[in-house]
């Protein structure tokens, strides 16, 4: 297949990362994902996110024939590099320098590093990831800024001409949900309500209407409320909860 039609997806195993690689299942020929060890607090989000391609090759035969190789790597360098909410037990809250202590300095832009060396060497042209600036926690490398220098960065530091996809870049994240529709239908749906991991904490035991999580932490708080805006009757999408 053409490298010009294919995509290598950065796969955590949440919400936006499931629907991201729906979104790529959908418009390219070739699909692979990446997914990163980073030393986490938790590893529930590495063991979802087989679940989730599981799920997703039994519901979609045609994107399943589409779906090709899944790779992992260990970074637990950030660990190593200071206390931050997602790689140690300490509290999730502002910091002094205005950014939230879930904050991973440098994490995203080691992530497309990565992911771009693994496109070019498996010949993929498109990067696709979840990053979003509309709906998310205020990190500077989530901006599209942001994505657009480190695409010129990085053409320029391996000679190539990758692109870097970011589908959900001016969504909320009940626009989200909706596209997650679009793509799949309400199985798809249903999939990430079930399958997929948000949760800072790594909760898994309640089913919310909106999914697994503590409810409490900002992830949760941004699902959930995402989640209450598409199904409201007064919503965008007109759907009633549970349709």
């Amino acid at each position: 297949m053409s490298s010009k039609n294919g995509a290598l997806v950065v796969f955590s195993g949440g919400q936006d990362s499931t629907t991201c690689l729906a979104w790529a299942l959908a418009h390219f020929e070739r699909v692979e994902t990446i997914g990163f060890n980073y030393g986490q607090r938790h590893a529930i989000e590495m063991d979802c996110r087989q679940d989730v391609l599981e799920h997703l090759r039994r519901q979609r035969p045609d994107w399943s024939a589409r779906l090709d190789q899944d790779t992992v790597l260990s970074l637990d360098v950030f660990q190593q590099l200071g206390e931050t909410a997602l790689t140690h037990d300490v509290e999730i809250a502002m910091t002094q320098t205005g950014l939230p202590s879930t904050f991973v300095p440098g994490r995203n832009l080691v992530f497309l590093t990565l992911a771009a060396a693994q496109a070019y060497r498996r010949g993929l042209k498109h990067i696709v990831t979840g990053v979003c600036e509309t709906d998310f926690s205020g990190y500077p490398d989530c901006r599209d800024d942001a994505m657009k220098a480190l695409q010129v960065a990085l053409n320029l530091g391996m000679e190539s001409r990758l692109v870097i996809d970011t589908p959900l870049m001016w969504l909320t994240k009940a626009k989200t949900w909706g596209l997650a529709r679009e793509l799949g239908g309400q199985p798809l749906v249903d999939l990430i309500l079930e399958h997929t991991h948000t949760c800072y904490l790594g909760q898994r035991g309640q089913r919310h209407p909106w999914g697994h999580g503590c409810g409490a932490c900002p992830a949760c708080a941004l699902r959930a409320a995402g989640y209450l805006q598409y199904v409201g009757e007064e919503g965008e999408y007109g759907l009633k909860s549970g349709e």
